[in-house]
């Protein structure tokens, strides 16, 4: 597989590899980051139907996932 070198500045650098996961290569990362994920719209209405508290339920399950990965993250850049 061919490859590129790129130059990028330390804060640069930084940033990327604290969204960076434990087992992905930084190739991954640019290729996660960088993936056309479609219509942004798709989403809208999926919990019509729901009650309240399930909605609720699920927005705090996703705040407290995101608050560890961002905790993990900072972990890793402050290390």
């Amino acid at each position: 597989m061919a490859s590129k070198n790129i130059t990028i500045k330390e804060a640069s650098y930084d940033r990327l590899k604290a969204m960076k996961r434990p087992d992905e290569s930084f190739s991954d990362l640019i290729d996660r980051l960088t993936r056309n994920e479609g219509d942004v719209r798709a989403g809208f209405g999926v919990f019509a139907g729901e009650s309240e508290p399930a909605f609720s339920d699920v927005v705090d399950e996703e705040r407290t996932r995101m608050e560890r990965e961002s905790a993990e993250r900072e972990e890793r850049v402050f290390e």
